[in-house]
């Protein structure tokens, strides 16, 4: 049986440390065990190469892809701030590894900064607006985002302390806020959560299959609103004179051209056109409400 060399972590350091020494390419054996000490050191050697090569060779994509790699630290760092949210801590990574990425592609060694303090803010501020739009179901104000936090906060201090569910009341007094505010978060917080139209439901569903939430879900319904349509315009149409009817009969129910319409009335086609256009302007307005009792 063959037996596996595994290599410690401070081995592999080691080797990088020891291949961080020479010039040229500046290989680094594994960039993820970098000490962070060391990554910092090295960090401005990469970024000084990105200068010197071409963007898109092979050798500017080996420096920048170490680069990333050397600083995933900061990424793990930043991330843990964000330790029990009930979001998916590898989906936070990920989401600071743009912050990352675009850190390193903005930084410029003539800032006279370090990579570190220049990095986290983007790392932070991506994570932030990961949480702030990506995982709310309904976009809701970011001052009632922020809300939402600091209640669940507040509510699991109290529920621990008073061994129940605190009131609103009690909320407000131990958060310095008004009532009306904590029922705001509260009904705010409804919309960071959505449940699917295909999640299964208590009770039975049509026809006895399993019911769904799309099951209790009305439509809206197109030749409804053309009955209504219709109710609302017959009364109108009642009150035209015996010639406009005739007029509106031809044009739409009999699709006569103006110029048919025109020769059976003794008029010219121009003249049809625009007892046309104030036969609909009166139905429209008689429509919308704004005829009054005229």
């Amino acid at each position: 049986m063959e037996t596996a060399v595994i290599r410690s972590k401070a081995e592999v350091a080691g080797e990088n440390a020891e291949a961080g020494t020479g010039d040229g390419a500046l290989p680094v054996v594994d960039p993820r065990y970098v000490a962070p000490r060391d990554a910092r050191a090295l960090s401005r050697q990469f970024f000084q190469r990105l200068t010197e090569l071409e963007e898109g060779t092979h050798e500017y994509q080996y420096a920048r892809n170490t680069l990333i790699e050397m600083n995933m630290s900061l990424v793990r760092f930043a991330a843990g701030r964000f330790r029990g949210r009930g979001d998916d801590m590898e989906d936070i990574v990920q989401t600071g590894m743009i912050g990352l990425i675009k850190a390193i592609d903005r930084f410029e060694l003539s800032r006279e900064v370090e990579f570190t303090s220049f990095a986290l803010p983007y790392i932070v501020g991506e994570i932030k607006r990961f949480f702030r739009d990506t995982t709310w179901a309904v976009h809701v104000p970011r001052r009632l985002q922020e809300l939402r936090v600091e209640l669940a906060k507040a509510r699991e201090e109290l529920a621990s302390r008073l061994d129940r569910e605190p009131t609103v009341a009690e909320l407000a007094t131990l958060m310095n806020i008004s009532e009306n505010e904590v029922v705001e978060g509260q009904i705010a917080a409804n919309g960071y959560n959505s449940s699917s139209l295909d999640a299964a439901l208590t009770g039975d569903g049509p026809e006895g299959g399993e019911a769904v939430l799309a099951d209790f879900i009305g439509v809206e319904e197109d030749g409804l609103r053309l009955v209504e349509d219709f109710h609302s315009l017959a009364p109108l149409m009642a009150e035209l004179s015996e010639r406009d009817r005739q007029i509106i009969h031809m044009r739409f129910v009999e699709e006569a051209t103006q110029a048919e319409i025109g020769e059976e009335l003794g008029c010219s086609q121009m003249h049809v056109s625009r007892l046309i256009k104030r036969i609909i302007t009166r139905l429209r307005e008689g429509m919308l409400g704004e005829l009054g009792c005229a």
